[in-house]
Parts: structure tokens; sequence; C-alpha cells
């Protein structure tokens, strides 16, 4: 079993989180990714915070 985790950047884009893993909100409480790989927003525009939503292909984010 492999239990990494991947996190990869992409450009003017959003980090996409991939493996076994646990977000936190600064307070400490769980969020339930609710699948193995989630997209986190880098724009901070999303609707879906913290996931990204496909927001920053219409602002034109530039990361």
């Amino acid at each position: 079993m492999n239990d990494d985790v991947t996190v990869t950047l992409y450009e003017d884009g959003p980090l996409l989180v991939r493996g076994d893993f646990t977000i936190r909100t600064q307070d400490g409480a769980t969020i339930d990714p609710e699948r193995a790989t989630v997209a986190l927003c880098r724009c901070g525009k999303s609707g879906r915070k913290p996931f990204c939503d496909g927001t920053h292909k219409l602002i034109g984010f530039k990361g």
C-alpha cells in the first residue's frame, strides 16, 4: 500500500492533491474532501473554497 501524498501545482490553476490526506481549517476542524484527489483553489475566487471550481479560468488568474 502506498501512503504517499502528492501535491501538483498547475500553472495558473489549482493545487491537485492526491493520496491519503486530511484537510483542516485554521481552527483545526476537518473538511471532508469526499474523494482521494482534490483540486484546491489558489485564485481565491472559487465559490467552493477551499476547492477549485474553475473560476481561475474566467478571471484570468496568473500564478
